[in-house]
Formats: C-alpha cells, sequence, structure tokens
C-alpha cells in the first residue's frame, strides 16, 4: 500500500479527514492511478499512521477519509545516527541518502573538505539540499519510515566540527588507522552517533588529527578501500546491527 507523509496542517481532526496537496496528487492520478475510493497510508512524521479512503479528486489537492489511525513503526528506538559526508562527486549523494534513509538515518550533513572535489556556492547548494530532501522523503515513504530524516544545509569542515557537542558518540572513518567499530560501541550506550566519512581522496592527516583533538575516536571499516558512497552505508548499517535495529537482540 503506498505510503505518504503530511504535516499536522493537512489533517481536520473535527471531520476526520485529511487533504493531500503538491506532488502527491501527481503521484496519486498519474503513477499510481488511483481514484475515488482507493486506499493508501499517511505518516505525521512525528509517530501516527493513517490509513484512509479517497474521496475527492481534483486538480490541486486529494480529499482523504480516516479510517483507521495507529503508531508508526520503522524508527529505530536504540540509536540515532547521523551520517556526515564530505560531498562525493555525481549522483553518489543521491545513492547515500536513499540507501542511508532505508537503513534508519536520522539526518544527513554534507560538508566540504580539503579534498572535496565538487564546489557548490550557496545558491546552487540551497537548490540542491532541497533536491536532497525530496529523495529523502519518498525513500523514507517507500521503506515505512517514522518520520523524514533531516538533511542539513551544507557546511564547511570548521561548521561541521561545531556540531560535534550535539552527539553522545563522534566516529571518524579513517583508513590509515583507528579502532574496529564493535571495539568503539563495545558497552558504550550512545543514543546519538555521528559518523564523519570523507570524500573520493580521503582525509588529510591534519583533519583527523584535528578531529581526535575535538573529541572524535577513529573508526576502522576493515582492510578494503571503501568508495565514498560506500563507507557510510556499510558503518550505518554494522552500527544498527550492533544495535538491535536490523532484526534480533543488541550484541
Amino acid at each position: 500500500m503506498q505510503r505518504y507523509f503530511i504535516e499536522a496542517n493537512q489533517i481536520d481532526v473535527a471531520t476526520q479527514s485529511l487533504t493531500l496537496t503538491g506532488d502527491d496528487v501527481h503521484h496519486i492520478k498519474n503513477v499510481m492511478r488511483l481514484e475515488v475510493e482507493g486506499i493508501i497510508l499517511c505518516c505525521d512524521g512525528v509517530g501516527t499512521d493513517y490509513r484512509v479512503m479517497i474521496e475527492q479528486i481534483s486538480g490541486k489537492e486529494i480529499r482523504c477519509r480516516i479510517l483507521e489511525s495507529f503508531s508508526s513503526t520503522g524508527e529505530p528506538e536504540r540509536v540515532e545516527v547521523t551520517i556526515a559526508f564530505s560531498l562525493p562527486k555525481g549522483d553518489k549523494v543521491d545513492w547515500v541518502l536513499q540507501k542511508g534513509t532505508e537503513l534508519g538515518a536520522s539526518a544527513f550533513l554534507p560538508f566540504t573538505s580539503a579534498r572535496t572535489v565538487v564546489k557548490l556556492d550557496e545558491k546552487k547548494a540551497g537548490k540542491r539540499r532541497d533536491r536532497w530532501q525530496r529523495i529523502v522523503k519518498e525513500a523514507a515513504e517507500q521503506s515505512r519510515r517514522g518520520r523524514i530524516p533531516t538533511v542539513h544545509s551544507l557546511m564547511n569542515w570548521r561548521q561541521c566540527l561545531a556540531q560535534f557537542s550535539s552527539y553522545d558518540q563522534i566516529l571518524f572513518a579513517y583508513e590509515r588507522g583507528g579502532k574496529a567499530l564493535y571495539q568503539l560501541l563495545t558497552g558504550r550506550k550512545a543514543r546519538s552517533i555521528l559518523v564523519i566519512v570523507g570524500p573520493e581522496g580521503g582525509f588529510t592527516e591534519d583533519e583527523a588529527t584535528e578531529v581526535v583533538s575535538e573529541g572524535a575516536e577513529l573508526l576502522h571499516l576493515g582492510p578494503r578501500i571503501l568508495r565514498a558512497e560506500t563507507a557510510p552505508l556499510a558503518a550505518i548499517a554494522c552500527i544498527h546491527y550492533t544495535y538491535g535495529e536490523l532484526g534480533g537482540e543488541p550484541l
């Protein structure tokens, strides 16, 4: 059953109805080709899902009647992981956002570092962020997430470091040293983790030294060199497995 995210102001509690607008109207009408009496799921992004029936379809909106509401599922319960990544080339960002959302990332923090090849001015960065947020929204709908992960505005290296105080644990993926993930997670029980991954050329030694001085721990993801778009996905999958968020019990 197709699922769509909605805002609180789209719900009319008094009439037990809700209204869909924007891109969702196009998707329902022209992609899903649903008609009146069609059934869809809607999620308010803060913990509640609604099973609704389409009652009226117009050019710019679709009105639905709420049939039932229930608690959302699909959100990690034991840990929130934010993926901070230095902008890779091409469409690799799309892959990180889509698959990271499917794997349960709570947020994404794009930044530029010394070896970042991609350069975006403020205007281009703003447009790119809008596109990235749409990718995350669609991935969250497809994967039955309970909320849409946040895509932060593009930051420089110093701004990225300034975010460290918001997290219980900072893991810095570094191919030239560091500890295995299970060593860094054992006994910590961090509720919020920031994973930092570099660009195609990796991080400089100065950057590695700097993050350690700011409280980060060096993370080694094994003997194989992972691509810039693979490393963050490997890290979040391993973290969620360790916390029991990919099935089974926490290790």
